[in-house]
């Protein structure tokens, strides 16, 4: 991970133990000095590409030993690498590389690079220290940008080694892709400490069969996962599965269905079993144990050890005690912003002396001080892990010249955690199709935030009595008969 202090331990993980397994992929053991030769090939071949030491780059790949070994060989030639989605469209990703002040376009195996815009074109706005910039959902194709603190990441690195034993002989599941925040812990805490790290094919990631026997057959340890992986697992046709390695088990963003409970119990029988909370822009906040099978709705926990909560009222006031608001969060992991200071001024504010992030997440708190997520206080829904704004949503499919009104509302999936349908208002005469806006969609926006179901209308959309969209009614009326 992006720190100077991650490459030293790095390298020293390497010089203690070079035959140990660093990397498992496929049917290949890559070790740590296996790692280290990688990432050596990758630094002679960003040299011989014409990348110039300290560049602001891009990279957008498929998970792979690969990538990891062009990752770390950027960061050690000091480069700022942003990592976008890679489900963005064309048209996405080139927005998000001039927001981001990117001069080139990295790929891995083998390494090549591309300019992103004209010789001598190029501003990059200041990042600081940080080394990865990652995003935020990216459903408009202009995601948030949002640069990592080094010292943060290592703060987060010494919390979470030591919270779920990530050590040599450890072996962790790398299930999420790289620029998801869930790697700083599933890949890149987990090289700093000598683990072994289990890579997921992206090709085979919603396979349950695939999942289990990688789980088993690497002897897994450590599994961070979205709800809809352990589902997965859950609904083999094969008969019910059990991991007894799994020592530690991580139910991480998105809310778990209060079924899926008993099954993780069952699954995983000697694990201690979390729900985390965090979000890019604060890494982990809080956590709850969950120390039974009861089905029910998972409280979000108590702060982590360092990390400072205010739950404002709806009124703005500070909640002293018991009751429900919009969580802020400080937590000695998060960035000092993002990369548009503009952006982060309506995010991230003083409180005192101490810097907050506006989660935009509702809360309850008990009398014990433990947090429950009631919901959000925007457009925001999880799909598939990835928080994802209706409104913008929105936004990308109104573009199109056809539509008079578009209406995006989500439905809760058992699997998915959230799916989203879009209902929309064709202009009279237009020959318009579901077909167009999917296209439209695809081009513009992460593949999470595509809907599952558009609806196409010649009827206007229902309004509330102040004239706006009335969701409810559009999610009562349209979606009903999906």
């Amino acid at each position: 991970m992006p720190s100077q202090n991650f490459l030293a331990r790095l390298k020293e993980r390497i010089a203690e133990r070079p035959n140990a397994p660093a990397l498992r992929w496929r049917d290949v053991t890559i070790t740590y000095s296996d790692l280290a030769r990688m990432v050596d090939d990758a630094t002679a071949e960003l040299a011989s590409s014409g990348l110039e030491r300290g560049e602001r780059v891009a990279v957008s790949a498929d998970k792979s030993p690969e990538l990891v070994a062009l990752l770390i060989a950027l960061w050690r030639e000091g480069h700022t690498v942003v990592l976008p989605s890679r489900d963005l469209g064309g048209a996405a990703l080139t927005m998000l590389a001039n927001a981001a002040g990117v001069s080139r376009l990295v790929t891995p195996s083998p390494v090549l690079s591309e300019p992103t815009r004209p010789t001598g074109v190029h501003h990059a706005p200041p990042a600081g220290d940080s080394l990865l910039i990652l995003t935020t959902s990216g459903s408009t194709g202009v995601p948030k940008l949002v640069p990592l603190s080094p010292r943060g990441v290592d703060n987060f690195f010494d919390w979470a080694a030591s919270a779920f034993d990530i050590r040599p002989g450890a072996r962790v599941l790398s299930y999420a892709p790289l620029n998801f925040d869930l790697s700083l812990l599933d890949v890149w805490a987990s090289l700093a400490r000598g683990a072994t790290v289990t890579l997921v094919d992206p090709q085979f990631a919603t396979d349950g069969s695939y999942l289990a026997h990688l789980i088993d057959n690497h002897r897994i340890t450590v599994v961070q996962a979205v709800p809809m992986v352990y589902r997965l697992l859950a609904d083999l046709s094969l008969g019910p599965v059990w991991f007894p390695e799994v020592q530690h088990l991580v139910v991480t963003g998105d809310a778990a269905p209060p079924k899926l409970l008993p099954e993780l119990a069952r699954m995983f029988p000697a694990a201690r079993r979390y729900n985390l909370y965090g979000c890019t822009e604060t890494n982990d906040s809080t956590m709850y144990e969950i120390t039974d099978a009861a089905e029910r709705q998972l409280p979000i926990g108590s702060p982590l050890p360092g990390v400072d909560t205010r739950i404002i009222t709806c009124d703005g006031d500070l909640l002293d005690g018991p009751g429900s608001g919009e969580l802020w969060v400080s937590t000695p992991f998060q960035a000092t912003g993002y990369l548009d200071p503009n952006v982060t001024r309506e995010r991230f504010v003083p409180h005192g002396s101490t810097v907050f992030y506006r989660t935009g997440d509702v809360v309850f708190r008990d009398e014990h001080g433990v947090l429950t997520l009631e919901g959000r206080s925007d457009f925001h829904v999880k799909v598939r892990g990835a928080r994802t704004n209706m409104a913008e949503v929105e936004f990308v499919i109104q573009r199109h010249p056809d539509v008079e009104e578009v209406a995006v509302v989500a439905v809760p999936d058992d699997l998915a955690g959230n799916v989203l349908h879009a209902v929309v208002s064709r202009r009279e005469g237009s020959a318009l199709n579901s077909l167009k806006l999917r296209q439209l969609c695809m081009e513009g926006l992460a593949r999470t935030a595509i809907p599952t179901t558009i609806t196409i209308v010649d009827e206007a959309l229902p309004r509330t009595s102040t004239g706006k969209v009335d969701r409810t009614a559009v999610k009562t009326r349209y979606t009903e008969r999906i």
